[in-house]
């Protein structure tokens, strides 16, 4: 039994070292592949990991050297990669990177961002942490301001997530009569607010502030209670409720 064993291993290392031979004769773009496979995700770089998105270089670059490219223009920030648009991505002007290569690219990060999302799916909202959380995963890689509100019924468990306005990189208007009657239409007992600040910073100006009055104000003519406003961004999050602003 122990010579069998000993065999065995031998037999183990030796088409281990078959493997690794055989690597270094496969193409450069399909090494990530083959390695991904020996040895799992874990032991890919960020670089890789997009090469097997890419699929296959040009001419004069590896699959794996467009990838460094991607991120290199991109500081190697994968939180702002994940944000961009297939039309960002374009606008990167990466040499080899073309319209199915960049829609490939955002179609898997967006399957991330929604993996992440629906982990972070809360039932019923207890503390600013709950909703911070569903709405960071959310909101955190996009690129452009997005205003939404969380509508809840009497338990606080919450009836729809809402999406009200988009806008450009520095803000977006939020008009207090669409988000009242959006929470009107679905009986909601009391809402949360938020959105997200692309550049990172998370402290509010001085028109969220107002805004939030504003709509806190509004609300209670209409029988609905402001829980929270919540600022998102890659940074973390901020809550109006938990600082006392509200």
């Amino acid at each position: 039994m122990f010579i069998f064993i000993i065999h065995q291993k031998k037999n183990d290392e030796h088409l281990r070292h078959m493997a690794q031979n055989t690597i270094k004769q496969w193409a450069l773009d399909d090494r990530p592949r083959e390695k991904m496979i020996l040895k799992g995700s874990s032991a890919l770089s960020n670089a890789e990991l997009l090469a097997i998105l890419i699929n296959n270089g040009t001419t004069n670059a590896s699959a794996v050297e467009l990838a460094k490219n991607v991120l290199h223009a991109l500081n190697n920030n994968l939180t702002r990669l994940a944000g961009l648009s297939v039309a960002e991505i374009l606008q990167l002007k990466i040499k080899g990177i073309g319209p199915a290569k960049a829609v490939t690219i955002a179609a898997a990060l967006e399957l991330g961002i929604r993996t992440h999302s629906f982990q972070h799916k809360k039932d019923s909202v207890i503390t600013s942490k709950d909703a911070a959380d569903y709405l960071k995963a959310q909101l955190q890689h996009k690129t452009i301001e997005m205003f939404v509100a969380i509508y809840l019924n009497r338990a606080n468990k919450i009836i729809k997530h809402e999406v009200i306005s988009t806008g450009g990189i520095t803000g977006t208007v939020a008009d207090p009569r669409i988000i009242l009657r959006k929470g009107i239409e679905c009986n909601a007992s009391s809402l949360i607010l938020s959105h997200n600040h692309p550049s990172g910073n998370l402290n509010p100006s001085m028109a969220d502030k107002a805004l939030t009055q504003k709509i806190k104000q509004a609300a209670i003519l209409v029988d609905m209670v402001l829980l929270d406003h919540i600022i998102v961004s890659h940074e973390g999050y901020f809550s109006f409720a938990d600082e006392g602003i509200l």
